[in-house]
């Protein structure tokens, strides 16, 4: 019988997950809010719930990707209430959505106050490149044990960073550096654009020419600008969340974020310019709409 585990969300990093654990033999037992999602989990070949609850009378360990906070806070509630009493200690919770430090240690809290276990695992990765994820952990070390062999799954690189909210925190961090190359990578290319030099010949000569300023991002927004190709792996709408939650994040410690306000600015700008839900190379057009 091929061992289960549950996930609650099933959206792009989620399908991912699923479908990884799926090739190394485990059954993915999965709920997601959307009914066509959860259609195209049934499709995939996974094993669908209608409610968190059921998932969690399946399965001992849940993974969760999921898009908000509030709906983190949510599931985590769910599924604590569903768990049967004298069971619970066998119970683990390994959230991979990207959230906030203080709705981690809310959910660790109200996860251990039935002796449920729980750790913040966000992802840093691309989705093509699960298999070889970094994942910052916060939480007990002993709880990561249990549960290395899933994790090792669809990640190369896991990293106790600390008690719980610290792997989240990580995360955003990374994000918010994130906003930043993402935002001068289309401002320089709208500048090149408007100084009438060919974009693909300032993208080749930078991207191979060992400067400093080049990274993997730079090489990969690089393209789809020149292309014009905005199918999202990471949307303005989902980058402009985590800008809101870094900046909030910033915000409870009493310091304030100048350049990272202004990366929010731009993303508001072209989520009323109705690009929300393109790939973040689409704040490019803000720029060319000047």
């Amino acid at each position: 019988m091929r061992e289960k585990v549950g996930l609650i969300g099933y959206g792009v990093m989620g399908k991912v997950i699923a479908d990884r654990l799926s090739n190394q033999g485990y059954d993915v037992c999965i709920h997601d809010a959307q009914k066509t999602t959860l259609d195209q989990a049934k499709s995939a070949g996974h094993s669908i719930f209608r409610t968190p609850d059921e998932v969690a009378k399946q399965v001992t360990i849940i993974l969760l990707s999921l898009a908000k906070p509030t709906q983190v806070i949510e599931v985590v509630n769910r599924i604590v209430d569903s768990v049967k009493t004298g069971s619970s200690s066998s119970v683990i919770i390994v959230d991979t959505s990207t959230v906030d430090p203080t709705t981690s240690r809310v959910c660790a809290s109200i996860a251990e106050n039935k002796e449920i276990g729980y750790l913040d695992c966000p992802v840093l990765g691309r989705p093509t490149a699960c298999g070889n994820w970094t994942l910052p952990v916060g939480g007990q070390n002993k709880l990561i044990e249990c549960v290395r062999p899933i994790l090792e799954v669809f990640a190369s690189n896991i990293v106790h960073v600390g008690p719980s909210g610290y792997g989240s925190a990580i995360k955003l961090l990374n994000n918010l550096m994130f906003g930043s190359i993402n935002s001068i990578t289309c401002e320089i290319f709208a500048l090149c654009e408007r100084l009438e030099l060919e974009t693909h010949v300032f993208f080749d000569t930078v991207a191979n020419s060992g400067a400093g300023t080049v990274s993997n991002l730079f090489r990969e927004l690089g393209p789809k600008i020149i292309d014009q190709e905005f199918t999202p792996t990471f949307s303005i709408d989902n980058l402009h969340k985590d800008l809101e939650l870094g900046i909030s994040m910033a915000s409870e410690i009493g310091m304030t974020l100048p350049l990272s306000e202004i990366n929010r600015n731009l993303s508001e700008a072209a989520q009323a310019a109705g690009f929300g839900q393109e790939d973040t190379s689409a704040l490019v057009k803000v720029y060319e709409q000047q």
